[in-house]
């Protein structure tokens, strides 16, 4: 029995020692255990450099419209929201006493016609007179011609006389009957300036577009919207919308790189959606104030999905590179006053190379010197690393 117990104490004892030996031996030879970095592969890429400006949407025109002539709102047609096409009617004015002023050009078309008439008779009456004088005038000079001494010198100066007279006379109704024609034309286009006004009464949509204002109502006394009275209220405001301006601010450094007909991207936040816009138009001229000059970009509405008065943000292309090396950005340490890029060896060391940069975006940046297509580059965290450590990593998928 006491030969049992002791046996089982040595067995115990042996294996206690034999866990500690082991033990030891396991944490006297450790794993060498590299440290893990994530990286990318260098490659070719497209960079482009936008330039973000906040612009607010404008009609591509709008007018107050207003009235020619003076009047009365006859009717109205349209209202606040409407869209309109140019040349639809708006309103129509009423102005009684025009009618009056039509029947007063009329009446003195018809006075100068009968004018003309009575001129163009006296002128024919005139030519007859003229013509029995110069014929009596005539037979007396031939008389005395073939026997002189027969005629009295008093009778043939008389004749002569009555001839320059009655010459004369068609001379005076000539005159007369031009200036009867000339009344007759004073007349007419008083009758069609009348006329003109007349039309003015209907007041039409200049081009197409919504009723953004309506500022008149049926039986509103509208005067003449002339420069001279500013007090003249319009009939309505009308917003052309179908196509919409946006008026950025270009700073001076990137005046050089904004050429018309470039397309932009055009965020409106407020609808949740990306529209396409077009440079069209710029100043040529760069403000003192703000050394910006500004820029015009026009977005097509056909839907009118966009309103005036809308904040975008246009992505203003000012650079690009296209199948350039690049890396992302968080591959480069600018710490201190030259750019490096960590890069692993294929043996798994790593190796710190100053590059020279070029264009770069919210992503990725372009590698002008210093790398070559294909290196394996440290990305994100760089914290103690060292030149020729030996590191594994984990290669990333960039997106080209």
């Amino acid at each position: 029995m006491r030969t049992a117990l002791l046996l089982c104490a040595f067995a115990l004892i042996f294996t206690s020692c034999a866990q500690t030996d082991a033990s030891n031996d396991n944490s006297a030879n450790p794993l060498d255990v590299l440290p893990v970095v994530p990286a990318v592969k260098a490659s070719s890429a497209d960079i482009f450099s936008d330039l973000v400006l906040t612009a607010e949407f404008q009609p591509f025109q709008q007018v107050d419209v207003m009235a020619k002539v003076a009047g009365y709102v006859k009717s109205i047609k349209i209202d606040i929201g409407d869209r309109v096409r140019e040349g639809q009617v708006l309103a129509v004015l009423e102005i009684p006493e025009m009618e009056d002023d039509l029947t007063k050009a009329s009446a003195g078309i018809d006075q100068a016609d009968a004018e003309i008439a009575t001129a163009s008779d006296e002128v024919h009456r005139a030519e007859l007179a003229h013509e029995l004088a110069h014929m009596s005038s005539a037979r007396i000079a031939d008389v005395l011609k073939r026997e002189p001494g027969l005629v009295p010198q008093q009778e043939v100066d008389e004749a002569r006389s009555r001839d320059l007279v009655a010459e004369a006379q068609v001379s005076t109704a000539k005159s007369s009957f031009r200036t009867a024609q000339q009344r007759a034309r004073v007349s007419r286009a008083e009758h069609g300036r009348i006329q003109t006004l007349r039309k003015y009464t209907t007041i039409s949509a200049p081009f197409d577009g919504v009723v953004t204002k309506r500022y008149a109502n049926t039986g509103s006394m509208i005067q003449a919207g002339t420069a001279s009275q500013t007090q003249a209220m319009p009939i309505i405001q009308l917003s052309q919308n179908d196509l919409l301006r946006l008026i950025l601010p270009v700073p001076e450094s990137a005046v050089s790189r904004v050429h018309v007909g470039e397309s932009v991207d055009v965020r409106v936040s407020s609808v949740g959606k990306t529209f396409r816009g077009r440079v069209a138009r710029f100043a040529e001229n760069i403000q003192q104030s703000t050394r910006t000059m500004d820029t015009e970009v026009d977005v097509a509405n056909p839907t009118l999905a966009l309103i005036p008065g809308m904040y975008a943000e246009v992505n203003l292309r000012v650079d690009e590179r296209r199948g350039v090396l690049s890396v992302p950005l968080d591959a480069v340490d600018r710490n201190g006053s030259t750019s490096r890029i960590f890069t692993v060896l294929p043996t798994g060391l790593i190796h710190i190379t100053p590059v020279t940069l070029g264009l770069e975006n919210a992503e990725r940046v372009e590698v002008r010197s210093g790398l070559k297509d294909g290196d394996i580059v440290v990305v994100g965290r760089r914290a103690g690393l060292k030149d020729g450590q030996k590191v594994q990593t984990t290669l990333e998928v960039t997106v080209r």
